[in-house]
């Protein structure tokens, strides 16, 4: 365990990991009361556009994902404001031609460089590979995602419960739409670049559906989600980690791999939680 919490690599991957699952835990509790985990996973997908044009460009990684990724926000929402089958649509044809982009370039880094390194990079990610320059604009995206929630949170709640009730009071849907689609892409493709673009949305979706599992109040849904975000993501570290000992020192296992199978194990622990808990409360009502 010394030897855990000492690593550079570690420390700056707890860091990291520790900012980016929290982000991920409070967009992705609005992301599930707004049904929008399709719109999350093509916005981590297309975000890899930019992730893999990234090392063509020779820019950072967490540049090209965040560019993509807003990008790619507007355009699903005007290409859809006018109804949420609209937007569904949107997402849809926006998805396609991101996917075609991405595997062409792709291909191109593989050619250029003659290693799969960027493919594996962009589409499943390391912690324990994230260059310490990029932390200050980590800490900056995830503060931007959590001021545009926190100073909209009131906007956001509303327009969940129904659409038509935040028009009636006086809420811009649009404008609303628009806001958490931004901060949604931001949340997104923090994640991609820590666990790759293809397991990011994993990060954002179960942990959030874990706490709503568990209680219906929103303000302690979003903090059991952190816990939930963050205790997934320093487990998976640790597993990672403590794998390489596990194979004789041959290799370890990938640790987006291992926060991933934390994650969805604390989801489906809270589908047990609950019958638990409402037998529990029975039984006391029995007793009283």
């Amino acid at each position: 365990m010394i030897a855990f919490f000492s690593s550079g690599p570690v420390q700056l991957a707890l860091l990291v990991g520790t900012l980016v699952a929290a982000v991920s835990a409070l967009v992705g509790v609005f992301t599930v009361l707004r049904r929008q985990s399709f719109a999350g996973h093509a916005l981590a997908d297309l975000g890899a556009v930019g992730g893999s044009a990234a090392f063509l460009l020779g820019i950072p990684q967490l540049v090209g994902f965040v560019g993509a990724g807003i990008l790619a926000a507007g355009v699903m929402e005007l290409v859809g404001i006018k109804r949420v089958q609209g937007r569904d649509v949107a997402t849809g044809i926006v998805f396609g031609l991101g996917l075609g982009l991405t595997a062409l370039f792709l291909y191109l880094d593989t050619q250029r460089a003659g290693t799969s390194n960027a493919a594996i990079s962009v589409l499943f990610g390391s912690l324990f590979a994230i260059d310490a320059s990029v932390l200050p604009l980590v800490i900056l995206l995830s503060a931007v995602a959590c001021l545009i929630v926190v100073v909209f949170f009131r906007w956001f709640l509303i327009d969940s419960l129904s659409q038509d009730l935040a028009s009636v009071r006086g809420v811009p849907v649009r404008l609303t739409g628009i806001l958490f689609l931004v901060a949604l892409a931001l949340a997104v493709e923090l994640s991609a670049l820590t666990i790759g673009a293809v397991l990011s949305t994993a990060l954002l979706i179960a942990p959030a559906a874990a706490a709503l599992r568990l209680t219906r109040r929103v303000g302690l849904a979003i903090l059991i989600a952190i816990g939930v975000g963050v205790g997934s993501t320093w487990l998976g570290i640790l597993m990672s980690f403590e794998s390489y000992g596990w194979s004789g020192g041959a290799h370890s296992w990938p640790v987006s791999f291992c926060i991933v199978l934390v994650a969805v194990a604390a989801y489906l622990l809270s589908g047990i939680a609950v019958p638990v808990r409402t037998l529990t409360r029975r039984r006391l009502a029995r007793v009283l």
